[in-house]
């Protein structure tokens, strides 16, 4: 990778992503986490402070090192332990069974291998644990699509790989997840920004 994608993009997503009107989008992510989780895309820890008070530990696998080094002052005053873990979310370096729940937010867009990133999440879980997701991803307007699918291409260019195309729920679905609480909609703001703006958050079972 370049100099573009290692320095300059994980400052590009530590601004976009960490929008206020991000917020409730990832409070809804976090909300049913508890004990260990392993929160795979952790960035600049922008999740933290909206964990709830049953999560005892995070487990972060981020493969930016600046990314990482952007979070320093959240997770400093973080009220749960946070530990870097791994690089790679299609490779997580966790037993079988090991962590109660799981985070994924802003990430999955992004992720190389995406379904083994998601098949990783479910071998990491106990029995009847579950992720909660946050994430932008293709529009089922055929319009909002077109444009996604014109734009794909430069997205990966600009923005570290990053693709608008992903159908997050079809994702969830092909890796074993039941979807349990899903929202979906479009982020406030002009029609020209609904390519990058067609969100789904929630929560899936193992």
């Amino acid at each position: 990778m370049g100099l573009w994608e290692t320095r300059v993009v994980p400052h590009i997503v530590d601004r976009t992503c960490g929008l206020p009107q991000l917020e409730p989008l990832r409070e809804q992510a976090c909300d049913g986490l508890r004990g260990q989780v392993v929160e795979v895309g952790f960035g600049s820890g922008s999740n933290i402070g909206l964990y709830p008070p049953e999560v005892t530990e995070i487990v972060a696998v981020e493969p930016s090192d600046v990314a990482w080094e952007l979070s320093a002052t959240r997770r400093a005053g973080s009220s749960v332990p946070v530990s870097r873990v791994g690089l790679d979310g299609a490779r997580l370096p966790l037993a079988d069974a090991s962590v109660d729940t799981g985070l994924v937010t802003f990430s999955l867009c992004t992720i190389p291998d995406v379904a083994g990133a998601l098949a990783e999440l479910r071998r990491v879980l106990r029995p009847g644990g579950s992720i909660g997701f946050a994430e932008h991803g293709l529009s089922p307007d055929p319009a909002v699509a077109r444009w996604q699918h014109r734009l794909d291409g430069l997205q990966q260019r600009l923005f570290g790989g990053c693709h608008l195309t992903r159908d997050i729920p079809e994702l969830l679905a092909d890796q074993g997840f039941r979807v349990e609480l899903l929202q979906q909609d479009y982020l406030p703001g002009p029609a020209l920004s609904k390519p990058w703006g067609y969100v789904s958050a929630g929560r899936a079972s193992a």
